[in-house]
């Protein structure tokens, strides 16, 4: 519904932690513990509470350990496409998945030099930090090697449905996700909030007379009449349209949960400490400090969170032919994950509440598919956006993540294919997915999946703080 306060896919700020903000904690805080981030959910029949007890007893838990296994802990990625709609300068130029150098302005090369000495050392030493943060590590084994190599040829001799570019790129290469989590990076400034700008004005179907709360431009306070003009307008849209929009919206308040969750405490020359930082999480979602904005974004996590169940639970059906392998060159392990794997999907199934996708596209035959076209040119421009972001861990989970929702759309709308495969082999089905998008699909999952259970942590960090 918004882009969040703040400026970039991983923005973050330090800010103190000390007793000078308790004074005003209370009033600030009762809108996570039992405010409007509870009970029913708008476009569905579901609430929040019931979301928050099926993932944090029941699903996270083993989710969390299939994610770890050899299949979907391995993602093929092209981190070097250029950016096709401006140019990236990068604050830092980068190099081998880091930052590369800095190029400070000689305080002594002009009178009017904007830089200082001091300023020249500060900016090295932001851009030493972020080099060091924003890299993405794609060391692995010879053996690892090997056996990827493996798996492509395995994966090459099947027959995929709409293979992506970055799958056929010589520039792609297996990055280790357990290896580069997903957390604060120091990626910041005007380059970053233009990713989400350019996907929130130009792919969501807004008009740009119609201004968004708390548009990171100018600041704007979300109780004046611009807000009343937007949820009016978007209240009038059809329901696939909103939808799209809670999506992306619930996909940017679910990165800045785990930024928030993986703050970066402590960053001194012999320890580097990650945790919760509950001021970020605040400035970020407290109903006050956002002008009402917060409690609607967290709505739209747990929006986007129904949409990847449902997706999860229609594709059960593909992952139950026998026929298919979760294929890494050691059967009987293979075997034991595809057979958790089914465990997570049937339980995704079992969810009482899941989201109606029948009311998409279901009015006038023709309007519906050109509403659908629309909607899928959409998503695909957001997806060559992420070839923008300027650090590229982030670009690493911001492209998992936009592939994995893609692929979870795919799935919603694929349901007849989906009935109709055939148990075994013998014929080409007529729905298939490759190894990248099953690796985003899930993984893509597990981020929302861990907000939700973020979210339960930070209600007990606060409720502590009280």
């Amino acid at each position: 519904t918004n882009t969040q306060r703040t400026s970039s896919l991983h923005t973050v700020r330090s800010r103190p932690h000390g007793n000078s903000m308790m004074s005003s904690v209370s009033s600030h805080w009762t809108f996570i513990l039992k405010g409007p981030v509870t009970g029913d959910l708008d476009d569905c029949a579901c609430d929040v509470e019931t979301i928050d007890g099926f993932n944090n007893d029941r699903l996270f838990p083993k989710l969390q350990t299939l994610l770890e296994s050899d299949y979907f802990r391995f993602y093929k990625v092209n981190l070097n496409k250029p950016c096709p709609f401006w140019t990236v300068s990068g604050h830092c130029g980068l190099r081998d998945c880091a930052v590369k150098t800095c190029s400070p302005v000689s305080s002594s090369s002009s009178s009017s030099s904007l830089y200082s000495a001091e300023a020249n050392e500060e900016q090295l030493d932001e851009c030493e930090r972020a080099q060091h943060l924003g890299a993405v590590d794609v060391s692995l084994s010879d053996e690892t090697r090997e056996a990827l190599l493996d798996w492509s040829k395995h994966d090459d001799e099947a027959e995929h449905f709409c293979v992506s570019d970055d799958e056929e790129s010589p520039d792609s290469q297996h990055v280790d996700l357990l290896l580069n989590p997903e957390r604060f990076t120091g990626y910041r400034g005007p380059e970053a909030w233009k990713i989400w700008n350019s996907i929130y004005e130009e792919n969501c179907f807004k008009p740009l007379t119609v201004k968004r709360p708390l548009a990171p431009d100018s600041f704007r306070s979300s109780s004046g009449p611009e807000a009343r003009i937007f949820y009016s307008w978007l209240e009038g849209q059809c329901v696939e349209k909103r939808a799209f929009y809670r999506l992306i919206s619930g996909l940017h308040a679910s990165i800045n949960t785990h930024l928030s969750a993986r703050y970066l405490l402590d960053d001194s020359w012999f320890q580097r400490r990650w945790g919760h930082n509950v001021t970020e999480f605040r400035q970020r979602f407290d109903s006050e400090l956002t002008a009402g904005e917060g409690p609607k974004r967290l709505r739209n996590l747990y929006f986007l969170y129904l949409i990847e169940l449902r997706a999860l639970a229609k594709a059960l059906p593909f992952f139950q032919r026998p026929s298919f392998r979760l294929y890494t060159g050691r059967a009987e392990e293979d075997q034991r994950h595809k057979e958790l794997l089914l465990q997570v999907l049937q339980m995704a199934r079992s969810f009482p509440l899941h989201f109606d996708e029948t009311s998409l596209f279901a009015g006038d035959e023709k309007e519906a598919a050109k509403l659908k076209e629309d909607v899928r040119l959409a998503f695909l421009n957001i997806s060559r956006i992420m070839d923008c972001v300027g650090c590229f861990k982030c670009r690493l989970w911001g492209k998992l993540q936009t592939q994995g929702l893609g692929t979870a759309l795919k799935i919603l709308f694929s349901e007849r294919q989906i009935e109709a495969l055939p148990a075994s082999g013998g014929r080409r089905p007529s729905f298939q997915l490759s190894r990248r998008e099953i690796v985003s699909l899930l993984n893509a999952f597990g981020r929302i999946s861990t907000s939700v259970r973020e979210l339960k942590n930070f209600r007990s960090l606060l409720a502590e703080e009280r």
